[in-house]
């Protein structure tokens, strides 16, 4: 088995850096120090059996573009640079500086990402849900900005002008994008709550109607977008298998590097999922007109 996972590492190393020329000399950095907690992690992140949103999942590859986001390097997981680079952020915030990866790491991992999304951030003081953006802020998509998968319409002027940013740039800086006008098509964006609620309650899957009542998507701020998809599955299947054939993709890795520079910051678990944050800091929109 082992062995087996070993294998697993060393062919999957190029993988894990998302296809770019790692400096193999820095990423070998400090293997005595770092030796140890490097075979564990390149063993974990395919044979660690957690729960890390509540189903059970094996291993955490799905999760690795954000932590080597956040880590600040590109390093394989079973590698010395990423094992100190995790002990660094496990020192910072106030656990055990092991450099493993495992269980309540990921949990500071999840606050963090989850602190910077303000519609979040404000459910958990218990602030009321925002009211729908007004009509004048809301613009329309063109058709070959909708997934045919889930056709949605609206969204809002500005998030859609940032949308319309972040492809143009996805389209010019990598050769998968520009090569299949699918990826980065929009298949939900703004959701009136009306609507959403009673979709949800003839569906029964959108967590009760709490999630349907109080969605991000009700701001106009909220996007999904088609990162690919596994044959047979939705473009927004939540199975462990689906997410990991997601996080894979040059697309959802561009995402994850580069989506910042537009306003836009991912959910975890969803790796379609994205909302923008405005330049203040929340997702307020914008005044009324004149």
């Amino acid at each position: 088995m082992i062995r087996r996972l070993l294998s697993c590492l060393a062919a999957g190393a190029l993988l894990m850096s998302g296809g770019a020329a790692v400096a193999q000399e820095q990423c070998d950095a400090d293997p005595i120090e770092w030796g140890g907690p490097a075979l564990a992690n390149g063993i974990s992140v395919y044979a660690m059996e957690w729960s890390p949103f509540g189903a059970s999942e094996w291993g955490w590859e799905t999760y690795l573009p954000l932590i080597q986001q956040e880590l600040g390097t590109d390093c394989a997981p079973g590698s010395p640079r990423f094992a100190r680079a995790l002990a660094e952020f496990q020192y910072a915030r106030g656990l055990p500086a092991t450099g493993w990866f495992d269980a309540a790491t990921f949990q500071v991992f999840r606050g963090v990402w989850q602190e910077r999304r303000p519609f979040i951030m404000g459910r958990v003081r218990q602030e009321p849900c925002p009211d729908p953006p007004p009509l004048y802020q809301l613009g329309y998509l063109v058709e070959s900005e909708e997934h045919a998968d889930r056709l949605t319409r609206l969204l809002r002027r500005d998030v859609l002008d940032a949308y319309r940013e972040l492809v143009a740039a996805a389209r010019a800086e990598v050769p998968e994008i520009a090569a299949n006008p699918e990826l980065l098509q929009i298949f939900s964006g703004f959701r009136d709550p009306e609507a959403d609620a009673a979709r949800c309650a003839r569906s029964g899957n959108c967590d009760g109607l709490r999630r349907a009542v109080c969605s991000p998507h009700r701001t106009g701020t909220a996007v999904d977008l088609y990162v690919g998809h596994v044959v047979g599955l939705g473009v927004d299947n939540t199975s462990p298998a689906s997410r990991q054939h997601m996080s894979r993709t040059a697309t959802y890795r561009w995402l994850v590097k580069n989506a910042g520079r537009f306003g836009f910051t991912p959910y975890a678990f969803e790796p379609w999922h994205w909302e923008w944050i405005s330049p203040t800091g929340g997702y307020v929109g914008p005044p009324s007109p004149q």
